[in-house]
Formats: structure tokens, C-alpha cells, sequence
């Protein structure tokens, strides 16, 4: 028999507490072995009760989840998965919890119409079974040594501000694929981006709907490039960033320089909506030997079909090494089928990014 995961739900409201609990103990391998109204409990709930995994509210009163995280990942580190409602404040709140060392994130049953609580209920459950068997290791969260000075690269020199200096078209593009800790390793990604990037950058992270366009903003103020949340249409530029919005698979049209963005609703692929598979393969199929593909963080195996597709296409494929990896999971299956010509540390991605250009 498999072993118990143990929960502790973290939440203020009582009638949230129950919902959460009853959606986790509908899974038999799952026992909630206990709940706190407030941060401070929380704290307290987790040193007493040593569970697997903690399922935490952000605002409560006495001591927030914010201030409870930072606490238990400094003192008593333990995976936790937020739970955050839909709304510009709370996915600003939900992306300190990241920064913090929360491992992922799922909306509050009340807070996204277009899910329903069977669907938060069997997201969670899955998430909350993914981060157990993963085994995270939580001392990944600040893996980047204190590096500075230029990089260079085949795309021309870059200068000590990051500031490409030369005047290099390139028609190459590149395709990155992310899932749990992806947020803060994308961060880590971009801000280092040269200003005059010659190629656009075209990303799917595994995140829900609505959570996208806020994460597409905290990239575009944190990048020298441009980053939104893709629309339908988008005309794919060099030197902007494309996130795939959470509700949509992104692939690419045309020809040429008119090459655009098309989103479409439709069955989940290797899990998910949007996939990081089906942009792969679409990169692959429109740009072949010119496509870089870059597969990091995350549980399962999204990624790792896309990414062989570019591989046959000729193109540059990437994968982020397993000790800068919070999971070591879609970048592990592609690398095992031979899908990755080359394993990075996060920090190295960029410029390696950049060479290939």
C-alpha cells in the first residue's frame, strides 16, 4: 500500500477549510491531518504535525500566509501550494509566495467562475500527489551565484548593461516550456534578456486562467524586452516576449516575416491547456532548424514530444539542469529520450539563449 500523504489545509474561513479537506480526502491516499485559521497556528500546525504537504490561504488575520511562509521556509521548510484568489492583488500577493518558496499554486474554489470545484478539486489533488512523489528539494530556491559581467554570443556582443550592440537580424525563434517553479526561473530568464534580443521569445507556463496576463506583466517590468500575454493575432516580433494565456493552446501561422500567433481552445495535450507540446511542435513545423526550444522546471512529461520535434527539425534544444530544478520532471523525460542537446544551469540559460541566436 502506498504511503498516506499528509495535508494541513490553512485557510480562515471554516467553510473553506471544509471544502479543501473533503476534496482531499476524497483521494484515499490523501489524510488531512489538520487545519489552522491564521498564520501563527499555521506555524505552529506545521511543527506539530510534520505533514507532507501544506495547503495555504494568503489572507487571514492575526499573521498572513505571506509572513507564515516565510517563516516556515526559513525554519521548517515543508512544500506549500497557495491558495489564491482571482484578482490583480492576489496574483501580485501569489507571486511573492513563489519568490518565498512556495512550490505552486491553485485558484480558491469561489474565485474562478470558469473552473468549477470538481475542477479545483482534481487540480489540487494532483498537485498536492505531484509535489509528494517529487520530493522537492526546497534549498533550490535561490540557486544563482552572484555572477555579473558580459555575455557574447553569435547574435554580437553584448555590453556590461546588457545592451546588444550591434545591429544582428536573426530568424531564429525561441520556444520555452515551464511548469512548477517556473515562475521564479522564468523571472531569472528574462531579466537578463539583452535589450535589442533579436528573436522573439515565446513561452508556456503551466499556470490557470487569469493568472496569465498578471505574470506577463511582472515579466515585461522586470525584462528589457517586451512581454505581454499573447493574443489571438499577435504578429510575432523580435525583441517581445509571447505568453500563452491559461486558457488557450498557442501556436504559430504564416510565413515569413508575417508569421503571427494563433490561440484555440480545445482538448487538454499531455495534461494541459495551453502545451508546451503543442507550441514545440508547432515551432518545429514553421521555423525547423531555426528554432530553439528550452524546456525547464515542472512536473510530468509536457515538453518532451515537442521538444524531440525540434530536435529532428534541426533546431537547438536546451533543457534545465536537475540540481537548479525545483522539479526535475519534463526537463528529466526530455532529456531520457534523448530530446536535449544540452543540459544548463538556470542561470546559464539566457546566455546560452543568446549564443544560439
Amino acid at each position: 500500500m502506498s504511503a498516506q500523504i499528509k495535508v494541513l489545509v490553512v485557510d480562515d474561513s471554516s467553510l473553506v477549510r471544509k471544502i479543501i479537506t473533503d476534496i482531499l480526502e476524497s483521494d484515499p491516499l490523501i489524510t488531512v491531518v489538520g487545519t489552522a485559521n491564521n498564520g501563527k497556528t499555521a506555524i505552529y500546525r506545521t511543527r506539530e504535525l510534520d505533514p507532507d504537504v501544506v495547503t495555504m490561504d494568503i489572507e487571514m488575520p492575526i499573521l498572513d500566509g505571506l509572513a507564515a511562509l516565510k517563516y516556515i521556509m526559513e525554519t521548517n521548510p515543508k512544500p506549500v501550494i497557495m491558495m489564491s484568489v482571482l484578482t490583480q492583488h492576489g496574483a501580485e500577493a501569489t507571486f511573492r509566495a513563489l519568490d518565498l518558496g512556495a512550490v505552486d499554486f491553485i485558484p480558491k474554489p469561489s474565485s474562478v467562475l470558469s473552473l468549477s470545484v470538481d475542477e479545483i478539486g482534481d487540480l489540487l489533488i494532483n498537485k498536492v500527489k505531484s509535489v509528494f512523489r517529487s520530493r522537492i528539494d526546497l534549498s533550490k530556491r535561490s540557486v544563482e551565484p552572484n555572477l555579473h559581467g558580459a555575455q557574447t554570443g553569435a547574435a554580437g556582443e553584448i555590453a556590461e548593461n546588457g545592451v546588444l550592440t550591434d545591429k544582428t537580424v536573426s530568424s531564429k525563434v525561441v520556444g520555452i516550456g515551464t511548469s512548477t517553479g517556473g515562475p521564479t526561473a522564468l523571472l531569472n530568464v528574462f531579466k537578463k534578456f539583452p535589450e535589442k534580443l533579436p528573436s522573439p521569445v515565446l513561452v508556456v507556463q503551466h499556470m490557470p486562467e487569469g493568472f496569465t496576463k498578471a505574470f506577463s506583466e511582472r515579466l515585461d517590468n522586470s525584462s528589457r524586452i517586451k512581454v505581454k500575454e499573447a493574443e489571438d493575432g499577435d504578429r510575432i516580433m523580435p525583441g517581445h516576449g509571447y505568453i500563452a494565456p491559461g486558457h488557450s493552446h498557442m501556436v504559430v501561422e504564416g510565413q515569413g516575416q508575417g508569421k503571427y500567433i494563433r490561440l484555440y481552445r480545445g482538448e487538454r495535450v499531455s495534461g494541459h491547456m495551453p502545451s508546451i507540446d503543442v507550441l514545440f511542435s508547432s515551432l518545429a513545423e514553421k521555423y525547423g532548424s531555426d528554432s530553439i526550444g528550452v524546456i525547464m522546471t515542472g512536473m510530468g512529461r509536457d515538453g518532451a514530444e515537442g521538444i524531440m520535434n525540434i530536435k529532428r527539425s534541426g533546431g537547438h534544444t536546451l533543457a534545465q539542469d536537475e540540481a537548479t530544478s525545483i522539479v526535475y520532471g519534463m526537463n528529466r523525460v526530455a532529456v531520457q529520450i534523448g530530446a536535449v542537446r544540452e543540459e544548463v544551469p538556470l542561470f546559464e540559460i539566457t546566455k546560452k539563449i543568446v549564443e544560439y541566436i
